[in-house]
């Protein structure tokens, strides 16, 4: 498929945004984190003053297939049940998005059921819900490259309309477990270290949910290359995420990754598009087995651990206002120079 060009991280202007840092009034390194991401966001923006004013949560829904063979605790209508939450603005990432004012809307990828129009909702639904990946691939070729087209045209659209940041959230009952197995598969780690409890397993049920995705890896064990394996696994709501990096990247955009199936969304896109993981920011240590071990193999380290693992993008939301604070002081500090401040030594 067409996929837009990741321009690369502005490098040419790395020595004078670590001057600028350096030169506030403080010792060098002592902000520690928030002066790497300062760094970070200024060469995403190709600029000395980055700024994060406008943030977008996207929430992506979508329903499974192989939730039929109870991969999950939680039966497959609460997908539908907390779509209607979310535009009610009852759930986590509701509340957690009006404190920090952020602007949020949720995109129907292929929620199993025909939802009612809403003004925060955005429907793009290719499907009611996967196919079981179990017994066949998930999605088609097509589907897949659908889904991936769609969330980039809706991350350059936004983009467009004066967002500098995004951060994509998920819901679909059953999605840890195609997560786990693209984490296995494009990580090339093995699948027990990716599988974790989800939505509450028990001992039984942990077990359960690792037999059988350790049968439906085997039965797509030719689907190594990235676009192949998320066909074969799903799902719709993680094809829309995988473009939403993408298209965010492709636009210079900020992308605040959020816990363990937004992470196996990265691994995707970055398999596809090198270079979108420059955008990325990985919030928090997802409580979810397999994050740890996928954030180890991309070489990257979450801002928090507060053992979240709820999704919807709440992760990502939390860490807002630490990238916000970086920005902050690096536009709002004196030098040295301009306080009258005399530097160490």
């Amino acid at each position: 498929m067409n996929l837009p060009v990741i321009s690369p991280l502005a490098v040419n202007l790395s020595a004078a945004l670590q001057s600028k840092i350096d030169n506030k009034t403080k010792p060098l390194g002592s902000l520690g984190r928030l002066e790497e991401i300062a760094h970070r966001l200024g060469l995403m923006q190709a600029t000395l003053s980055p700024s994060l004013t406008k943030g977008l949560v996207l929430v992506f829904a979508g329903d499974h297939g192989l939730a039929h063979e109870k991969v999950s605790p939680c039966p497959q209508e609460i997908t539908v049940q907390m779509v209607y939450n979310f535009l009610r603005g009852g759930a986590a990432i509701n509340a957690l998005a009006r404190q920090h004012g952020l602007d949020l809307k949720v995109v129907d990828a292929g929620v199993a059921a025909e939802l009612a129009p809403a003004p925060d909702l955005i429907p793009r639904k290719i499907g009611l819900g996967t196919r079981n990946a179990l017994h066949e691939a998930a999605m088609t070729p097509a589907e897949t490259e659908a889904g991936i087209a769609a969330g980039i045209t809706l991350a350059q659209e936004y983009s467009d309309a004066g967002y500098e940041a995004f951060l994509p959230g998920e819901m679909g009952i059953g999605n840890t477990s195609p997560s786990a197995l693209l984490c296995s598969v494009l990580l090339d780690l093995p699948l027990d270290l990716c599988v974790g409890r989800g939505a509450g397993h028990d001992d039984a049920g942990l077990r359960h949910k690792l037999d059988v995705l350790t049968r439906t890896q085997a039965r797509h064990a030719a689907a190594r290359e990235p676009l192949a394996a998320l066909a074969a696994y799903g799902g719709y709501e993680i094809a829309m995420m995988v473009g939403c990096i993408i298209g965010a990247a492709s636009r210079r955009r900020l992308v605040i990754v959020d816990g363990f199936i937004a992470t196996a969304a990265a691994v995707v896109a970055e398999k596809l598009c090198p270079g979108v993981l420059g955008y990325c920011v990985f919030s928090h240590a997802s409580a979810e087995t397999g994050h740890a071990h996928a954030v180890r193999a991309l070489g990257v380290r979450p801002l928090v651990d507060f053992d979240l693992r709820l999704g919807e993008g709440s992760g990502a939301v939390l860490v807002w206002p630490l990238l916000v604070s970086a920005t902050v002081c690096l536009r709002d500090m004196a030098t040295f120079e301009s306080a009258g401040v005399s530097r160490n030594g």
